[in-house]
């Protein structure tokens, strides 16, 4: 197989604009993050995207707004996993999905959606925590967190 298809390739992790987009404080260039940053990057972006968001790419994204008002049960939880399953199968080769967990918080209206993950590359494990706010609290949605194991 030819190297650049490799997964041990040495850029298989990649390297991409730190988002978003931030110039370089010599306003030379743009900021980048490399590897795991890069993933961790890529995955906040995903779960914070709509289908369709993207003119270029109109299935990448999770579409988790299109749930803001639903009744946190089994239902929602199912489809909110499935969601989340199938779209990094699809836009995120560079890790292995572990689990996909949710803790809601009723009287806050929060939804924690845990993922595990590892990275394929380097055999790191690693946890995103990505709160959802079932009210619409667009300004809080950065309080996204990471831990590595």
């Amino acid at each position: 197989m030819a190297d650049f298809l490799s997964n041990t390739a040495p850029g298989f992790l990649g390297t991409g604009w730190k988002f978003p987009p931030t110039i370089s404080s010599d306003g030379q260039s743009v900021e980048m993050l490399s590897g795991e940053d890069d993933i961790r990057s890529s995955l906040q972006i995903l779960m914070g995207t709509r289908p369709g968001e993207r003119p270029l790419h109109p299935d990448f994204g999770i579409g988790l707004e299109d749930l803001l008002y639903e009744p946190v049960n089994t239902t929602l939880r199912a489809l909110v996993q499935d969601n989340i399953r199938t779209a990094i199968l699809l836009h995120e080769p560079r890790i292995r999905l572990l689990s996909v967990e949710m803790e809601d918080q009723f009287g806050d209206g929060l939804l924690n959606i845990r993922l595990s993950y590892e990275v394929r590359t380097t055999n790191s494990r690693f946890n995103l925590v990505f709160p959802f706010y079932l009210t619409d609290s667009s300004e809080q949605r950065s309080l996204v967190t990471e831990t590595r194991r």
